[in-house]
């Protein structure tokens, strides 16, 4: 038995609970075995160590954080290629949560907090993302030239404290001016009071909806598989996000553009990789100012749940 630090990364399929009701048990593990010894190979192929395969997972292992942030990345632009390739039942999005820390190891399996925190990470992300904790981003950042998504403080279970998580950008062609800060700045999202049980309404031309916080995180974007999809060139395929967190609903930009949130009363905030709380009743433009009329936009509203929103 052996103690040494370590990046941890845990890999997974996002949604393998839904594939198997959608294609049945035999066709479902075909397309999960598929997607999960690729993730084994590929993290292998860039000099990290597969610890164990998670049935739709695998658990890897790195010596440093910046080596790890960029296999990370190159596994995601890695496996957007192989949607285009793959038939259409083994075309499954990833995630992905990493974070440094002490393991330790014993019979070539690795415990410790660096590995519950990963996990977490991996399970509380969406599709196509790779979220870090501040530790792995600020290390990360410092020898690798690496973009991240301050997503704010996050209750994780088991932690007594709020963490602090960032999005890796590994999109090669996004626009640098459109990111936001590098991994050493503060995050602006601390820990948030919690609440009664609320509810968030979003409404937008041709529909709308009530969402609970067990129905986070909700997808914001152009692409047909965002639950909240808005069929506009200017809006990206990933445009935005609204998570559940410390009981309140957080609103993270992810696009290109920007997105810009006016609040009842208030001037509009342009968000550029940035996250703010939403709160009360508002708007939110994607891709394009409220100046434009013809903006795309979305209205909320957040109340207790069960009360009826006019």
């Amino acid at each position: 038995m052996s103690s040494r630090p370590v990046v941890v990364v845990f890999a997974d399929i996002a949604g393998s609970t839904a594939l198997y009701e959608a294609l049945g048990n035999e066709r479902a593990t075909e397309a999960v075995t598929v997607v999960v010894n690729w993730l084994g190979d590929f993290i292998r192929g860039q000099g990290g160590r597969v610890v164990k395969t998670l049935g739709d997972g695998v658990l890897g292992a790195f010596a440093e954080v910046p080596h790890a942030a960029g296999a990370m990345a190159a596994l995601m632009r890695g496996h957007q290629q192989n949607l285009q390739l793959w038939p259409p039942e083994a075309r499954l999005q990833v995630r992905v949560g990493m974070a440094v820390g002490e393991v330790v190891e014993v019979d070539g399996d690795c415990y410790g907090d660096a590995v519950n925190l990963a996990a977490r990470l991996c399970e509380r992300s969406g599709p196509g993302e790779v979220w870090m904790d501040g530790p792995a981003a600020r290390e990360a950042g410092s020898g690798h030239d690496a973009r991240f998504v301050r997503l704010g403080g996050m209750d994780i279970r088991g932690k007594s404290e709020p963490v602090t998580v960032y999005g890796l950008e590994w999109r090669l062609d996004e626009d640098p001016d459109s990111q936001t800060m590098q991994a050493h700045l503060p995050s602006t999202l601390g820990a948030l009071p919690e609440g009664g049980t609320v509810q968030i309404q979003m409404q937008w031309s041709g529909g709308g909806r009530v969402y609970g916080p067990g129905e986070m995180p909700l997808q914001v974007g152009r692409a047909r598989e965002a639950p909240l999809c808005l069929d506009d060139p200017r809006v990206s395929r990933q445009h935005a996000r609204i998570d559940w967190r410390g009981g309140s609903f957080v609103l993270t930009d992810l696009s290109r553009f920007g997105t810009w949130v006016r609040f009842e009363g208030g001037e509009p905030v342009l968000l550029r990789r940035d996250a703010c709380l939403l709160h009360g009743r508002g708007q939110i433009a994607l891709g394009v100012p409220f100046g434009d009329a013809s903006a795309p936009t979305l209205e909320f509203q957040v109340s207790e749940a069960g009360v009826r929103v006019e």
